[in-house]
């Protein structure tokens, strides 16, 4: 069995890897190559949300184990915490434990990436950031790579996060990042918007997105919290990451749904499908699209399985 940390784990899941691993996971799940129960979320009286999330790739299968801890934002303490156990399908035996924080962080910017690419506007070139910390790295190293992004603004409730996020940006990418003082200046004409909080509340409306623009609502998981406003959900063709997951589980969908704003049908589809050609996705440049990310446990299974296959060689 291979323990394979956070170090190893950057070192080999590169984002135009772990987009490829990404694509493929995604569309064997709807094909049926892939089995995902639904997983298991607990919360705990600190607050933490502690999952686990079971899946079944072919040749592997396992689950992740992981406290998702809000306060741990803006801090030295990540907020993932957790590992993802990986056994291979022929015996069953363990073949590896996987640091998942680092996992779920890259995977989530490469499965929005992927979104992004056949949604967005092809001449998508500025790109807003609500929440400037571990998943605003992972955006923007991911969809830098599918759009020509020529300017970042970003929005955080910390000041500190934002400005550590500009000079690491900059210096890195060399790309021009505007520190916003609110969501509205923030996403204010852009072309890509990603929300990537913790948020109990919605905060992104539709009089604050411009025709055209693709978004992807990340931060949040559960049936009652949310990021996109009823009014924007309505607005926008919604796609999910796993269309049953998102009607049992987002509080993006089952929100507005129970306010009357949209029906049961308004998921036009998931990205699998997307990729598969079996649900349209942009009809004009004028259309609001929108990405409803939970995250699936197929993607951590199969991010976890191309690091330790790489591990091994």
């Amino acid at each position: 069995m291979l323990l394979l940390e956070e170090k190893q784990v950057r070192e080999i899941l590169t984002p135009e890897k772990c987009m490829a691993a990404m694509q493929e996971a995604l569309s064997d799940l709807e094909s049926g190559k892939c089995d995902m129960p639904q997983r298991l979320i607990c919360k705990m009286p600190n607050t933490a949300a502690f999952g686990f999330m079971p899946a079944y790739v072919g040749d592997f299968f396992g689950a992740k184990v992981i406290a998702a801890y809000a306060p741990n934002m803006g801090t030295e303490y990540p907020s993932h915490i957790g590992y993802v156990m990986l056994f291979e399908s022929e015996h069953c035996t363990v073949s590896g434990l996987i640091e998942a924080g680092s996992i779920t962080e890259i995977r989530t910017g490469c499965v929005s990436a992927v979104a992004t690419d056949l949604l967005a506007r092809k001449d998508a070139h500025s790109l807003a950031l609500i929440g400037a910390g571990a998943q605003a790295r992972s955006h923007l190293a991911a969809i830098r790579l599918i759009r020509e992004i020529q300017s970042v603004r970003v929005y955080d409730l910390n000041p500190a996060a934002a400005e550590k996020f500009k000079k690491e940006t900059e210096e890195k990418y060399g790309l021009p990042v505007t520190i916003c003082d609110s969501v509205e200046s923030a996403v204010r004409d852009a072309d890509i918007i990603c929300t990537l909080t913790p948020a109990k509340e919605a905060y992104l409306t539709k009089a604050m997105v411009k025709p055209g623009a693709h978004v992807n609502a990340v931060g949040t998981f559960s049936p009652i919290t949310r990021e996109a406003a009823s009014d924007l959900v309505a607005a926008s063709r919604l796609y999910a990451d796993h269309t049953p997951a998102c009607k049992k589980e987002s509080g993006e969908y089952l929100v507005p749904l129970r306010e009357g704003l949209i029906k049961e049908n308004h998921v036009v589809g998931s990205v699998g499908e997307l990729l598969l050609g079996k649900v349209p996705g942009r009809q004009s440049e004028k259309d609001i699209t929108l990405f409803d990310a939970l995250g699936l446990a197929v993607e951590d299974i199969a991010a976890a399985r191309l690091v330790y296959l790489e591990a091994r060689k």
